[in-house]
């Protein structure tokens, strides 16, 4: 599934759990779901790429310095991004009621679910 598929999927997960919310909530949660959205799906793309390729690099600036390793860049990206994804989510959830399924639910994904 291309990007944008995965990111409208994301959405529509996000907005069945907020659904119930009261109106005048819902034009805050509205973009703080599409940024959710997207940054899950990019973060899952990060996730990735650095399992596939690792979190550092063999890198030299010319040919007559000996290459060392050093922190490949999509590693700063995740790191920012989901400390990013993170305060949404937590914003996210402070707007939910105080406690029903679809709390749970959020707070079972992001793993600060109790039960």
């Amino acid at each position: 599934m291309n990007k944008a598929a995965r990111i409208k999927k994301e959405e529509s997960r996000l907005k069945k759990i907020f659904k119930d919310l009261e109106e005048n909530k819902k034009q805050t949660v509205e973009g703080l779901i599409k940024l959710a959205a997207y940054m899950r799906i990019s973060l899952e793309d990060f996730q990735e790429d650095l399992d596939r390729y690792g979190f550092v690099e063999k890198f030299t600036q010319s040919e007559k310095q000996e290459p060392y390793e050093r922190k490949r860049p999509v590693a700063d990206l995740y790191n920012t991004m989901n400390t990013s994804y993170q305060k949404i989510i937590n914003q996210l959830t402070n707007l939910l009621p105080e406690k029903n399924d679809e709390t749970d639910e959020l707070l079972d994904f992001v793993g600060g679910g109790k039960r």
